[in-house]
């Protein structure tokens, strides 16, 4: 056991390393350790001051200041730091099969103040419904064993991206303006294409796969998808498409765009399915959960989106639509569309789709161990650095993990003790 810490803390140190390169000036090679560690270790609360007294009790002030200033004020590039992680994980999750899926999801983080950048009345994940929250959009590789958190951006929604006060107070940058959420997805998928990681299917819910925008650059950039969808969402049902322009007759330009009329439209993803007769539904399951196997019933069948196709020349390609209709429930509950190739499995169609559960089991560590959701300042620069930094302690966490069955993979780290009567000043409900 001894002999494993040794080895377990010498990784570390060697990660420590990896990571200060990307970060540029040594005097910051202190608060950088400091801050992994305190995230690291066992606590209740991983805003700045606990830490500073988990890692140096007896200078909780001079390293609080120190850490501050490292994460909220330091010009390092947060994209640096999640890039060295990435690499550094997915050294691990590799030796466990090839990635995946590339998963975009966003993460809420619930505020009772109106200051925190980014905060705004919003659909909040971890509240179920729309209340006060920041929100992060993340894109993580993921394979059947693992996964790793490869980026994280700030939705600034566009009252804040207009707001000139606002902006000044938070420093957030000039060159950052209004994009929506697929947006900022593509865009951190561009990243990755750039950085030439290893392709695969990209996998997001109905908030990001309802958007023909968001697909169609998927598309455009070369990668399949099995992307969620709203059950308002029209298509063309299989061996179905839109009316062809008329022929021309005469004098006058041509028409080019296609047609629908009163007796040719398409169909609602949730009509489409009902109308599917039973022997279209197989039981499937996709992998064990905690209270046994998870299963469910599906279809799948070939369908063409329709969405604004009547001002197009050429129908859009025929898709795959993955329903979900469980047993017991009176309707289909979850639908897909998927560009992977027609002689898919259905099993392997429903697997990916659902590979969603990876990410949102990491997330939620991320927060409840590591401290994701506890910062407490307020401006742009802070945000990103300690998304980036709780990324780089999830991520080497994750890579222990993946090594050769070590019970306790972090055991070398010890915190220190802490003075009599000391309390941290962390509070729960920052804003």
């Amino acid at each position: 056991m001894a002999g494993r810490r040794a080895e377990a803390a010498e990784r570390f140190e060697e990660y420590l390393g990896l990571l200060g390169e990307s970060i540029g000036h040594a005097d910051r090679a202190g608060p950088l350790r400091a801050y992994l560690t305190g995230l690291l270790l066992s606590g209740e609360r991983k805003s700045i001051e606990p830490m500073a007294a988990k890692v140096d009790p007896h200078h909780v002030s001079m390293r609080h200041q120190s850490m501050h200033h490292f994460v909220a004020n330091a010009p390092w590039d947060e994209r640096a730091v999640i890039a060295v992680a990435r690499e550094y994980a997915l050294a691990q999750l590799e030796r466990h099969g090839p990635v995946g899926a590339w998963v975009v999801d966003d993460s809420g983080f619930p505020k009772k103040g109106t200051h925190s950048v980014g905060v705004a009345r919003q659909y909040c994940g971890p509240m179920g419904k729309q209340d006060n929250c920041q929100v992060a959009v993340t894109l993580s590789l993921v394979n059947p064993s693992m996964s790793v958190p490869c980026a994280y951006r700030l939705y600034l929604p566009k009252a804040w991206s207009e707001d000139r006060e606002r902006r000044h107070v938070a420093a957030i940058p000039d060159e950052i303006g209004f994009q929506t959420k697929p947006e900022l997805a593509l865009a951190q998928v561009d990243d990755l294409l750039a950085a030439d990681l290893p392709r695969a299917p990209v996998v997001a819910d109905a908030g990001y796969g309802s958007a023909t925008e968001f697909r169609e650059g998927l598309t455009a950039r070369g990668l399949s998808y099995a992307v969620g969808i709203m059950r308002e969402t029209t298509v063309w049902s299989q061996g179905d498409s839109p009316v062809p322009p008329p022929r021309a007759r005469g004098r006058g330009r041509p028409a080019t765009r296609l047609r629908r009329d009163p007796d040719h439209r398409p169909i609602a993803v949730r009509a489409l399915a009902r109308s599917l007769d039973r022997g279209s539904w197989q039981a499937v399951r996709w992998r064990e959960g905690t209270k046994g196997a998870m299963q469910s019933r599906f279809a799948v069948t070939r369908v063409r989106p329709a969405h604004r196709d009547h001002i197009r020349v050429v129908p859009r390609a025929p898709e795959l639509l993955l329903i979900e209709w469980p047993q017991g429930e009176s309707e289909p509950t979850r639908y897909w569309l998927s560009t992977l190739p027609p002689g898919t499995a259905l099993a392997d169609l429903v697997r990916l789709a659902k590979i969603r559960w990876r990410i949102e089991r990491d997330f939620q560590e991320l927060k409840d161990e590591i401290g994701l959701d506890h910062y407490e300042g307020r401006g742009w620069r802070g945000f990103h650095h300690h998304g980036a930094l709780c990324i780089a302690a999830y991520a080497f966490l994750a890579a222990e993990r993946a090594r050769l069955s070590p019970p306790a993979p972090l055991a070398f780290l010890r915190p220190a003790r802490l003075p009599t009567g000391f309390h941290p000043r962390g509070a729960a409900g920052a804003s």
